[in-house]
């Protein structure tokens, strides 16, 4: 039921995918990933390049994170980075409109992108022999792309489609949006990537240029590449297509607000087109990379790591008062959420729901969680760890990840050891310090009055 939300970060996604399919990784013993070896330097012109080298299989990531989402945003001009993500599809001086994912369809490759509140990710898989084409494109999209009014208005039509596909006509698809917009009131990310789509209509040709010369430039970018590579050959072609691109003219806007304390429980009742209620409970959580992001990801699966997790083996096995529950973090660059959901049995009412997911929540700030149940879950997110990185589209995304948000990419070969040192009082004195009443988003989604 919840495949359907809208999610544009790719991360995000992966996170609510996992845990409706409930396949977070098991293991009996610590897993253990091979190092990754990489290169990393800068060109004159301020782009980062990290180059990982894999002969295991005929393949090339060529990826691009530009530091740039919603948070960038103006107040009065939200989606635009998420608009960004299919204009840049449009074409170039040199790649006729709509002509891109033909290149690389042809040359028997993938290609996608995503936007989320932090970044905008491009990303291309091709045979090894072919990775000189990624290159080629993704400096022409960073070069010279083609903001004209007639790529500009097809794709504001296809974003407002999707919104109407993903979020408006979806289920509980709003409910991102409408609890990110209660839980932080000040800084930019009460609004989702999707934005508004009369900001959009609103906007002038000219709006667009300036966005795209401000953000979408070699200096607030990391070009990632994994795969089967020859490193001097690759630094060469990567010199051939990106050396002489101007670095960006002005300084790159970073929103610096703290959001203060949400300052008490914030409820709300959400009419949508549903049978079954929804009780989702959203606290207030560091931002991603503290200590206490990666003792939220312990929780995270100790809750809604599988079927014998807690949120689904008390609530929907045991008492029968929910069909579906789920726990996961929001960890983003400036702030996040965790979130807890359920879909109450039939017979339940949100109510005794609320107080058997809040029996959940006391217990863990009451009681130390079991060694068996806490090295089971360590487990679980060891293996999670290794399979994110156990292909070079994930190896070249992870580094570009580390790089932009931490300026250290081998973090990607060392972050499983804060994951490790997160102790079972840790678990207790995060859900003390945060599983407040006074710190969370209460929605209730009620089917809509006839």
């Amino acid at each position: 039921m919840f495949a359907v939300l809208f999610i544009k970060s790719k991360r995000m996604k992966k996170i609510v995918v996992s845990l409706v399919a409930g396949c977070l990784f098991t293991a009996s013993t610590q897993a253990q990933a091979p190092k990754v070896k990489f290169e990393k330097y800068t060109l004159a012109n301020g782009l980062k390049v990290i180059l990982h080298q894999d002969k295991s299989a005929p393949v090339v990531a060529v990826t691009v994170l530009y530091h740039v989402g919603s948070k960038n945003e103006d107040t009065g001009r939200t989606g635009f980075a998420h608009f960004f993500e299919h204009l840049l599809f449009e074409g170039s001086e040199n790649v006729k409109r709509g002509e891109f994912d033909k290149y690389i369809k042809t040359a028997g490759g993938m290609s996608n992108a995503n936007t989320s509140q932090d970044r905008t990710f491009y990303y291309e898989v091709l045979p090894s022999n072919q990775f000189k084409l990624g290159l080629w494109l993704e400096s022409e999209r960073m070069l010279h792309a083609k903001i004209e009014d007639i790529g500009v208005n097809t794709q504001r039509e296809v974003v407002k489609e999707e919104k109407r596909q993903r979020i408006d006509n979806q289920p509980y698809a709003s409910f991102m949006g409408e609890t990110f917009k209660r839980a932080f009131k000040e800084h930019p990310y009460k609004w989702q990537p999707i934005g508004s789509m009369d900001h959009l209509n609103q906007a002038q040709l000219s709006e667009f240029i300036a966005f795209y010369k401000k953000f979408y430039v070699p200096n607030n970018c990391v070009l990632s590449i994994a795969g089967d590579i020859d490193i001097a050959e690759t630094k060469k072609q990567i010199d051939n297509y990106f050396s002489a691109i101007p670095a960006g003219k002005s300084s790159i806007p970073r929103p610096n607000i703290v959001e203060p304390a949400l300052g008490g429980e914030v409820r709300d009742v959400i009419e949508d087109n549903i049978q079954l209620p929804l009780l989702v409970h959203a606290y207030r959580t560091p931002k991603q990379g503290t200590e206490e992001y990666y003792a939220f990801n312990v929780l995270s699966t100790l809750l809604s790591g599988g079927q014998s997790a807690r949120m689904q083996k008390i609530l929907v096995n045991q008492k029968q008062v929910a069909v579906q529950a789920f726990a996961f973090p929001l960890a983003l660059e400036d702030a996040g959420l965790f979130i807890n959901l359920a879909l109450p049995n039939m017979g339940t009412t949100v109510d005794d729901l609320e107080k058997s997911m809040d029996s959940i929540v006391n217990d863990l700030k009451e009681n130390l969680v079991s060694d068996r149940e806490f090295q089971k879950v360590k487990n679980q997110i060891e293996s999670e760890f290794v399979q994110k990185n156990s292909s070079v589209a994930g190896i070249a995304e992870s580094l570009a990840d580390y790089e932009t948000y931490f300026g250290d990419a081998n973090l990607i070969n060392t972050e499983i050891e804060k994951f490790r040192k997160v102790t079972k009082e840790d678990i207790r004195n995060l859900a003390k310090k945060y599983f407040t009443k006074d710190n969370r988003v209460v929605l209730t989604y009620v089917p809509k009055k006839k």
